[in-house]
């Protein structure tokens, strides 16, 4: 498009009306893939939405209220399609997993929003769901609030620094690694001889594994805990 001497393009506006709170958390999640958390501001985001910023704060008070909403969306991805399994660990299973696929899926979004408390549905809606299974379980009302925020803070703690990881940029994340590779594999063994022992196998640990190994002790811990399980104790 060519211009007349001293005229600006303009880029095309929003029709009046047209911006929800759902084309803003869409940008903004979009933004968040593109540009990462650093790229994030109120500025770009009213720019990727054709819009004066301003414009925004009629549907959201803030940018703090926005990445609430945003985390909020990575859990109702996260839930697309989830139902109940038969047996309630496995349902539990499958929740940690949808959440780790989420936030990796979308690592600078997860890091910046995932630790916190939405507030929203589709939290209310993975709450209800995790609380549910504990409940099939036959834990008590206590134990299940109890066992609730285990498996929620691991899911989302546990997701949510793999998350921060992944959203480093590429020449940090391979500094990281090489770090990590180079002050682990030269480790004095008369001072770290255990760390010596085992030096050639740590860099064979895929982080995949990590987590269904960590996931797996979790759920087996608390099936041995569960109410119906032989030897439970009885509270």
């Amino acid at each position: 498009m060519t211009t007349s001497p001293g005229r600006t393009t303009r880029r095309p506006r929003l029709p009046r009306g047209a911006l929800t709170p759902e084309r803003i958390v869409d940008a903004s999640l979009r933004l968040l893939d593109e540009q990462g958390a650093d790229g994030f501001t109120m500025p770009r985001l009213g720019k990727a939405l054709g819009a004066d910023q301003t414009a925004v704060y009629r549907h959201f008070a803030g940018k703090d209220e926005i990445l609430l909403a945003v985390a909020d969306r990575l859990l109702e991805e996260a839930f697309d399609g989830f139902s109940a399994q038969p047996h309630w660990s496995d349902t539990l299973a499958d929740v940690c997993r949808r959440v780790r696929g989420a936030y990796l899926a979308h690592p600078a979004a997860a890091a910046l929003s995932g630790p916190r408390t939405t507030r929203r549905s589709a939290e209310m809606r993975a709450a209800d769901a995790v609380i549910g299974a504990l409940g099939d379980a036959g834990f008590s009302p206590a134990e299940a609030a109890l066992l609730y925020r285990v498996v929620a803070d691991f899911a989302l703690l546990w997701s949510g620094g793999e998350a921060a990881f992944h959203s480093l940029d590429a020449e940090t994340k391979a500094h990281e690694a090489d770090g990590w590779n180079r002050a682990y594999r030269a480790a004095d063994p008369a001072e770290y001889p255990h760390i010596h022992r085992v030096r050639d196998r740590l860099f064979e640990v895929d982080s995949g594994d990590v987590f269904e190994t960590a996931l797996r002790l979790l759920l087996d811990s608390m099936e041995r805990r569960a109410p119906d399980a032989p030897g439970a104790a009885r509270g």
